[in-house]
């Protein structure tokens, strides 16, 4: 297997790195791209992590909110845009199904969608000013890991039903048999931290929210499983602090 080829998509799609890929693109590296997701969130927590020593003679306020900034401008804001489109759909579209898609394809952002913005970022910065403080960095990395592999595992056990586009082209090439087992090993590695917290409550509010979409949608789109991850980020790190 090409690892470069599909480890570029990846690093491509989730975060603002610039990076040349050969084209054409094949589409079994585009379906291969999945099982770098957990690399690619390991990344983005190195640079966190990397630049929170830096700061390390700031305040943890200061340093909060610069890491926070960075996370955000890095990963382009892409999930971010999928918890926003998700927000105003669930709220404006229920009970129906396809103006809830109708709602997730528009581009206007409505108070919903600001509220679940400002909400989710004022509890990440909280949750970091709180971390850094205890010097808990590992809970922001396996926060940020753990959330890219439930894309992967969402994206093997639901059906998408947007019909088209790049996440419908991934997914119908995922590797089924090597994703299930870079999901295995990035669940033993998590055990073997000692700490099972995090991949237990990452696993009970993917389910939770794999439920909710299957009842609503039928399936997942590339915005809920965005606000999938954003959500997942958001919870362990609230846990890392509350426990």
């Amino acid at each position: 297997m090409n690892t470069l080829q599909p480890f570029l998509i990846a690093l491509q799609l989730l975060t603002i790195v610039p990076v040349r890929i050969k084209t054409p693109v094949e589409n079994k590296h585009m379906g291969q791209s999945l099982l770098y997701y957990p690399l690619i969130g390991f990344i983005v927590a190195s640079v966190l992590v990397l630049l929170g020593w830096l700061l390390n003679t700031q305040s943890d306020n200061v340093t909060a909110i610069l890491l926070l900034l960075v996370w955000v401008v890095l990963t382009g804001g892409l999930h971010l845009d999928g918890l926003a489109d998700s927000a105003d759909a669930w709220l404006g579209g229920i009970g129906d199904k396809n103006r809830t898609l109708a709602i997730m394809k528009d581009p206007a952002c409505g108070p919903i969608a600001v509220a679940a913005l400002v909400l989710l970022l004022l509890a990440k910065f909280v949750m970091l000013t709180v971390l850094i403080a205890s010097n808990d960095w590992f809970a922001i990395i396996v926060a940020i890991i753990l959330a890219r592999t439930a894309m992967p595992l969402l994206f093997l056990t639901t059906p998408y039903v947007r019909e088209g586009g790049i996440a419908s082209v991934m997914i119908t090439h995922q590797p089924q048999t090597a994703s299930k087992l870079m999901l295995i090993v990035i669940g033993l590695l998590t055990i073997a931290s000692g700490n099972m917290i995090p991949l237990l409550v990452t696993a009970g509010l993917f389910l939770l929210l794999r439920y909710w979409m299957q009842q609503r949608l039928g399936g997942t789109t590339g915005d809920t499983a965005g606000a999938m991850v954003e959500i997942l980020e958001t919870a362990v790190l609230m846990t890392a602090v509350i426990i």
